[in-house]
């Protein structure tokens, strides 16, 4: 039986086509065997969990991008406000980082997959059930 490119990218997990385009097949496949992945393995309703950036570890390099079949994160340039809440330290990393982070901006689409978490080679991403 054929299997289209998400199946075949992300198992028997229910992930929309979409996300073949848009993630990195080899970064996907090394998230989903880490045994220490968390959440619901993209079956959680969507806004159930929130995917927590840290911002202090976040160095923008994108794996969570590259992995979310959600398109849940982006990587831009801190905001100025959240740069002024950074330590000394954490103001010293994101300014070698050109000040580059991930930002959950369509955090409301996270199924939970823990793909990001996983994925984040900082460490810098959890997620957290959603208040309400």
């Amino acid at each position: 039986m054929a299997h289209s490119t998400a199946e075949a990218e992300f198992g028997d997990e229910p992930v929309p086509a979409t996300a073949a385009r848009r993630t990195n097949p080899a970064k996907v496949k090394a998230a989903r065997a880490n045994p220490k992945r968390p959440g619901e393995k993209c079956r959680a309703e969507p806004g159930r969990f929130i995917p927590v950036v840290d911002l202090h570890r976040c160095e923008g390099k994108r794996d969570c991008v590259e992995v979310c079949p959600y398109d849940v994160f982006e990587v831009t340039r801190i905001t100025d406000a959240d740069f002024g809440g950074l330590s000394m330290l954490g103001k010293a990393k994101s300014l070698a980082h050109k000040r580059q982070a991930a930002y959950a901006v369509r955090a409301d689409a996270c199924h939970a997959c823990g793909l990001c978490v996983v994925a984040c080679p900082e460490g810098a991403i959890r997620l957290s059930p959603a208040a309400g």
